[in-house]
């Protein structure tokens, strides 16, 4: 039972530190806008600043992904699960379990595409002249962290008949 605990208490550490880095990212934005608000009025040129912070933004989403699925902030189709009654394990286990598929291809691919794009040198089109892999990284990154996320709630459920997911929303009372 301790390697579960300890297990379950990694595995949230690090849907944890997903949403930590998406926050500084978000913050790493803010202040990409600031320096180049500055650089305007001070009649200095900053040139790939927008680059950056579209990498940022980017970075921030994929960061967030397994994050917010915890915690309930990513859509889910609670009205279909509802109406399914007695049946809504065996929705639930179909929806985790088409996450999982999808999450596993789309980690999968942007694996690939980072390979490539360090293979083929790929270059950032903007003033910066990035190398296109280091931003990509944290699509790869934050998409494998989504896809350890969606097996993680399909295997809670199976295994203990309850996903870990989180959500804030006010449920209607049917007792009164």
């Amino acid at each position: 039972m301790a390697l579960f605990s300890l297990i379950r208490r990694f595995l949230d550490g690090l849907y944890k530190a997903g949403g930590v880095l998406a926050a500084l990212f978000l913050v790493a934005i803010i202040s990409l806008i600031v320096i180049q608000m500055v650089a305007r009025w001070t009649g200095e040129v900053f040139s790939g600043a927008p680059d950056y912070a579209g990498y940022c933004m980017a970075a921030a989403s994929f960061f967030a992904f397994a994050y917010a699925l915890n915690h309930g902030a990513h859509i889910r189709v609670s009205i279909v699960l509802n109406a399914m009654g007695s049946k809504r394990w065996w929705g639930e286990v179909w929806c985790f379990g088409i996450g999982s598929v999808v999450a596993c291809y789309f980690a999968y691919y942007a694996i690939k595409t980072n390979y490539w794009s360090n293979k083929l040198n790929d270059i950032s089109q903007g003033q910066d002249a990035t190398p296109i892999w280091i931003p990509q990284l944290a699509m790869s990154i934050g998409s494998v962290l989504l896809a350890i996320c969606f097996i993680d709630n399909l295997c809670r459920l199976i295994f203990t008949g309850n996903h870990a997911i989180q959500s804030n929303a006010i449920e209607e009372d049917h007792g009164a």
